[in-house]
């Protein structure tokens, strides 16, 4: 790729030609509007216009997959046909620099109103090194949350806690406790649960730590706790100073609320691996002709400094399928401008179980496992609940059906006599 280039690669759906709706896109995100004007130069157009580098002709259809859709004039509805195509175009990075936010506003800004289109979606984008250079990307990552966990050669196991807009303060003793006892790995607040009145962030890091640290004085483990420090941007740095100074090794942030820009804002300060949660992702992705590819938005939030990113998991309580799951995880894992590794975080409807499938499609430990009710609700207790969790990845690991594995693992049978029917 051109050093000074941009590429974005979408898949589009439209009435008009391919060639005309492709110059459409390219225009409007460039040099282009609806008529030509003045200092809109052959000149101009050569050296900040978006070119057209590929366009790729895929099916038709006679239905648009989105409201508002025109036609060519004189086209009749009932006779309309959508072409759809992969079209990939290339951005002078001299239009708007190695800027996170002007280039969203480049490759995602107006183009998903523009009428020519039915379908439109961002699903592929390469950067110059000068993004590189900018935006230094996980501190942390996966070597790094390993070190701070304690935790070599298998996945991390974690939990959420539930319910989704947390404890009172003094609730969250016993239970944190109860968890660090157990041997996990890993807890983390729900994105609901930020500095609610009922338990404000100063408070509830206080008196999380101090559990955590009393276990850890006795058993030698310190698990890791993403606290939730999603706020204003000028909350950010207040947030993780609290976690900092209180022992934490972990701050959880909302990347889509406060932005990519608030994202590497925190990147900037944080001594502190930062737990990326991909709240409003349906939003963004769900119609599979709007919006943008989990492999977009994985390099983005990359580049904006997340060491762990939500991939959803395996047979979940969400719309997505395991195809599409199975790819986030393999996407979060692939290097990206030379680097920038982070950690896959499984979670949703997950289970000791759920590590079959999971290392079937993605042979890789590098992962957080987050079960909730798989751990919490467990027939025997929260320590056989993590005790399962790990079980069942070694069996995934070790190539051994979970019912085989189950015979000599009394936690994992139990784990199966519950779940495997919910």
């Amino acid at each position: 790729m051109q050093s000074n280039r941009v590429h974005a690669k979408y898949i589009v759906e439209t009435a008009f030609p391919l060639d005309y709706a492709a110059e459409v896109m390219a225009g409007e995100q460039s040099t282009g509007t609806f008529v030509s004007v003045p200092g809109e130069t052959p000149e101009l157009r050569e050296k900040h216009g978006a070119q057209v580098v590929r366009i790729t002709e895929l099916d038709t259809v006679h239905t648009p997959s989105l409201p508002g859709a025109q036609l060519p004039k004189g086209v009749n509805p009932s006779n309309a046909v959508y072409r759809r195509a992969i079209v990939e175009l290339s951005f002078p990075l001299d239009n708007f620099g190695p800027s996170l936010p002007n280039l969203l506003s480049t490759v995602a800004g107006n183009l998903y109103e523009l009428g020519a289109f039915s379908g439109l979606r961002l699903i592929d984008l390469e950067l110059p090194n000068a993004f590189a250079e900018k935006y230094p990307g996980p501190q942390f990552g996966i070597t790094g949350t390993r070190k701070l966990s304690g935790v070599e050669n298998r996945p991390l196991i974690g939990t959420i806690i539930k319910p989704s807009i947390g404890l009172h303060t003094e609730d969250y003793r016993p239970l944190v406790r109860e968890l660090a006892e157990a041997g996990i790995d890993f807890i983390k607040d729900d994105e609901l649960c930020a500095n609610p009145a009922f338990a404000p962030l100063e408070q509830r890091v206080k008196v999380i730590m101090e559990e955590i640290e009393r276990v850890a004085d006795r058993t030698g483990k310190k698990l890791m706790y993403a606290f939730n420090i999603t706020g204003d941007i000028d909350e950010l740095r207040r947030n993780h100073d609290l976690v900092l100074n209180a022992g934490g090794t972990c701050v959880m942030v909302c990347a889509n609320s406060v932005g990519l820009s608030g994202t590497a804002y925190l990147r900037q300060y944080s001594q502190l691996p930062i737990h990326g949660h991909r709240t409003q992702w349906g939003a963004m992705s769900r119609d599979p002709l709007l919006g943008m590819s989990f492999t977009v938005f994985q390099k983005l939030c990359r580049l904006a400094g997340v060491d762990h990113l939500h991939t959803n998991g395996l047979n979940n309580k969400f719309s997505e399928d395991n195809e599409t799951v199975a790819q986030a995880i393999r996407d979060s894992l692939t290097p990206f401008l030379g680097g920038y590794p982070i950690m896959p975080v499984l979670s949703s409807a997950q289970w000791a179980a759920s590590a079959i499938p999971t290392y079937e499609s993605v042979p890789t430990t590098d992962v957080i496992h987050l079960a909730g009710g798989g751990i919490l609700a467990h027939p025997d207790g929260i320590e056989a609940g993590v005790l399962s969790m790990r079980q069942g990845w070694e069996a995934a690991v070790q190539g051994i059906s979970i019912e085989a594995y189950a015979e000599r693992h009394p936690e994992l049978a139990r784990a199966i006599e519950k779940f495997s029917t919910t």
